[in-house]
């Protein structure tokens, strides 16, 4: 299989390249090359900048699928179809679960839950604009390819070389033990999803030639977020005091804290069935320790800092 990467060699992307080549598909990239150059040696490459819409060197070549992981705009979508026609079989669109309403959802939901009004004339990304962003996008690509589009959308994904920081916060803070200052309720119900079997799905899902719309969520058992960071000081080693602390003042986006709980508890049956693997959040967060160690423990930019973290704590009312 011919695969026609759209942004392949930062996370997402590359656990999809990863897969994709372990399968034995002739893997192509596409991308500015300003990063990841030393990946994927044997991956053909062309250059392009989609933020200022320049597709000319996918002119030419055909391919059994593209995956798009890098489409955020509804434009980026629309040049890269239109660059290149059809030259490729199946379109595989990485959208988000941030497309659904946020309110009127139970928990459990499906594919089928209806989606925010899209939006095309945005500029800025944020939280308003994100998701209803995505959903133009979706729009976009099912209107031109029917029958030959498919659309992944994952939860938070989890896994080695994420640049969000919002697992590896946890993994890194339930590593060192203690108190640690929770804003949130830890029976909040959490889903997070391992890279490596979002790729799984995204190549099974072409191999399948499978349209429609996935969700890509776990573990592969249902969790909370005060079992999250049970999980992870237990991979660890370490042992760990969960301390709920006051929401107010938190900086927003504060590591996998969602006020909407009903967001963390989609179905994966669809997926499940259609090839999506369960990697135990275990696996997930070993792995991600690793990476991070192994990187030297950057500071992150998501989260409490240390003395943020104390003076939180020493406000809270002891156990």
């Amino acid at each position: 299989m011919r695969i026609l990467v759209l942004g392949g060699t930062s996370f997402v992307g590359r656990a999809i390249v990863e897969d994709a080549l372990r399968t034995g598909a002739e893997v192509s990239l596409f991308g500015r090359g300003k990063t990841g150059q030393e990946l994927f040696p044997s991956a053909i490459r062309y250059r392009g900048d989609r933020d200022v819409g320049d597709y000319a060197a996918l002119r030419d070549g055909t391919w059994d699928a593209v995956v798009d992981v890098s489409g955020y705009f509804p434009r980026h979508v629309e040049q890269a179809m239109e660059a290149l026609e059809d030259r490729v079989g199946r379109y595989l669109f990485i959208s988000s679960h941030a497309v659904y309403q946020r309110t009127g959802v139970g928990p459990g939901s499906d594919e089928d839950t209806p989606r925010r009004p899209p939006l095309r004339e945005a500029e800025e990304i944020d939280d308003d604009t994100y998701g209803p962003l995505k959903v133009a996008c979706e729009d976009a690509v099912m209107a031109r390819y029917g029958s030959r589009a498919t659309i992944v959308r994952p939860g938070k994904v989890a896994g080695p070389y994420d640049p969000s920081d919002m697992f590896t916060y946890w993994v890194r803070r339930a590593a060192q033990g203690g108190r640690v200052a929770l804003p949130a309720d830890p029976g909040q119900p959490i889903q997070i999803v391992d890279s490596r079997d979002l790729a799984r799905l995204v190549v099974r899902l072409l191999a399948d030639e499978r349209p429609g719309a996935f969700h890509a969520v776990g573990p592969a058992e249902p969790t909370t977020l005060g079992g999250l960071i049970e999980t992870c000081a237990r991979v660890a080693g370490s042992e760990v005091e969960i301390v709920p602390v006051s929401p107010e003042s938190v900086p927003p986006f504060f590591p996998l804290v969602r006020p909407n709980r009903a967001s963390q508890q989609r179905s994966p049956a669809k997926a499940r069935a259609a090839g999506l693997p369960a990697t135990p959040l275990e696996t997930t967060a070993a792995d991600v320790l690793a990476w991070d160690r192994e990187r030297g423990e950057p500071p992150l930019r998501s989260g409490f800092t240390a003395a943020e973290e104390q003076a939180v704590l020493a406000e809270a009312t002891p156990r």
